[in-house]
């Protein structure tokens, strides 16, 4: 008889909160951590943000995009950036921006011209300039801003305040740390990572919904249980959850990194760790940040509650 595969064995009693001070710690470390690579060392920021030329080209048949991208590394205008755009025979050609003013960027522009030759349709030429950058790198924050303001007003009102801040702790957490991973490694920023790290936000977000919503369940049905044992009794009701959709996701976003090409491997970078760290975050920002502050409105009268002992064993 098939019997059902457990990623996670049923009635797993994980002491989460036992630890609950030294994770906390740690999520403290990474965040001031990636606040001071960002300071300090700063944000490799791609075209998007920096400023620079986009060119669209197309060939007569589809071209060796290594090859041309060798070809291209050899004017001296700076780190090239090759992407298929629509087809294969069609590429979009990113340059920094040229020091030099506006005469800089048609100079650079006629090399690449002269480079390829006249087999190619040049389609379309824009310069990104760096004031245009700036107000780009402004809108990011703005959008990320008001994104995480939105979730906090949800779970706010969906839930308690308590639980919309530790929410908003946890998603600042995640999007800080994920900036500062790509400081650390020098990762190209640009408008694409800026949508990975709203897509982590609200992953993050919704792993979070579903452990808040068991622990107001178990801290309305067993009112006089400590509240450590009631969010290790919740966090271990979700944990198979919280694993099984974890690791489909991250396969799914693994297979996005080896096979989606060099282009979204920042994309797919910053989905890895926001879906790992988010999920860290849920457990020990999110959940155990709950311990810090009152729920006498949210659990109730303690008259006509369970006793903590006996609701225990009702859920062994």
């Amino acid at each position: 008889m098939w019997k059902p595969i457990h990623l996670v064995r049923p009635n797993t009693r994980i002491d989460f909160m036992r630890w609950h001070r030294v994770t906390f710690a740690i999520a403290v470390i990474m965040t001031l951590g990636s606040v001071g690579l960002f300071v300090f060392k700063g944000l490799n920021f791609g075209i998007d943000f920096a400023g620079g030329i986009l060119m669209e080209v197309r060939a007569p048949q589809a071209p060796d995009l290594a090859d041309m991208r060798q070809q291209l590394s050899g004017l001296g205008v700076g780190e090239v950036s090759l992407q298929s755009f629509g087809d294969p025979n069609t590429v979009l050609i990113r340059l920094p921006q040229q020091e030099g003013g506006e005469p800089a960027q048609q100079t650079a522009i006629a090399k690449v011209r002269t480079k390829l030759g006249n087999g190619w349709d040049y389609r379309r030429t824009e310069t990104v300039g760096p004031k245009v950058g700036s107000e780009l790198v402004k809108n990011a924050v703005l959008a990320a801003g008001l994104a995480m303001v939105g979730i906090f007003a949800y779970v706010w009102i969906r839930y308690a305040w308590q639980f919309g801040l530790n929410a908003l702790l946890a998603m600042i957490h995640d999007v800080v740390t994920t900036v500062g991973l790509f400081s650390l490694l020098g990762l190209q920023f640009d408008l694409a990572t800026v949508a990975a790290i709203l897509t982590v936000a609200g992953y993050s977000v919704n792993d979070k919904v579903v452990v808040f919503d068991r622990i107001r369940f178990e801290m309305r049905r067993y009112k006089t249980m400590p509240m450590s044992e009631v969010i290790n009794l919740s966090v271990n009701e979700t944990l198979s959850r919280t694993t099984v959709t974890a690791g489909l996701t991250l396969i799914s976003v693994i297979a996005l990194f080896v096979f989606g090409g060099e282009v979204l491997h920042g994309f797919a970078i910053a989905l890895i760790w926001g879906i790992t760290i988010g999920t860290y975050s849920t457990i020990c920002i999110a959940a155990s940040g709950l311990l810090n502050l009152r729920h006498s409105k949210i659990r109730g009268d303690d008259q006509g509650a369970k006793d903590s002992g006996k609701g225990a064993v009702d859920r062994a």
